[in-house]
């Protein structure tokens, strides 16, 4: 009888906690949850992003942001200012030029290319002005408007245009910073509208049918 009673016991106690086990639990309100009107970021840095916050003119605090300061800015970012440099895919100099992009500003001499700072310089300001050219009605849309986060500045435009192209700047802004890009070390034009924005580029005429003159 005892046996019977212990028996029954158990049988209760393990049919109670499987009975709380499977009882349905009250579903959260997730309503007050939601992101609509937030500033989202659709573009996640990269570990290539994630750097100090101090800017890359700061090792040229006497440039400011100034064109100058602009340009070293860039340099230093893409080679660190070698003239002499060749990367692993086979971007060159300073600025990092790839021959597609020298080709359409009127250079196509390798080597002259890599063994001149002044030609490179020239081909950076005419690489810069003829973006500016290609972008100019999306600089006069969105320059002092935030997409992603981030305040678009001419300067930042154009220093995007120079990573990522001009087409690829002007997909991003058109689609409200929704369609990306990211070049081969995974580096958004996003960060270089960050990275380089608030420079002064006045100085930098459009022009859309500028060549580097040597």
């Amino acid at each position: 009888m005892i046996k019977r009673i212990i028996g029954l016991f158990v049988i209760l106690t393990i049919g109670g906690i499987l009975l709380v086990s499977f009882t349905p639990k009250k579903r959260t309100d997730l309503s007050s949850y939601s992101t609509e009107g937030l500033d989202l970021y659709y573009i996640a840095p990269n570990f290539n992003e994630i750097e100090d916050d101090l800017p890359d003119y700061f090792i040229y605090p006497e440039l400011g942001k100034s064109y100058v300061g602009f340009k070293e800015a860039v340099a230093f970012k893409e080679s660190r200012g070698d003239y002499g440099v060749v990367n692993q895919f086979g971007y060159l100099g300073k600025y990092q030029f790839g021959m597609s992009t020298l080709a359409m500003i009127g250079i196509k001499n390798r080597n002259k290319f890599l063994n001149s700072p002044e030609l490179q310089e020239k081909a950076f300001y005419a690489n810069l002005s003829r973006n500016k050219w290609i972008l100019r009605r999306d600089l006069k849309w969105f320059v002092g408007k935030r997409m992603n986060g981030v305040v678009v500045t001419e300067s930042g435009v154009l220093a995007a245009a120079h990573l990522a192209g001009p087409g690829a700047v002007k997909k991003y802004l058109r689609s409200g910073g929704v369609d990306g890009f990211a070049d081969a070390f995974g580096t958004t034009v996003r960060y270089y509208m960050k990275r380089f924005a608030g420079f002064d580029t006045s100085f930098v005429k459009p022009n859309r049918k500028a060549k580097a003159q040597f």
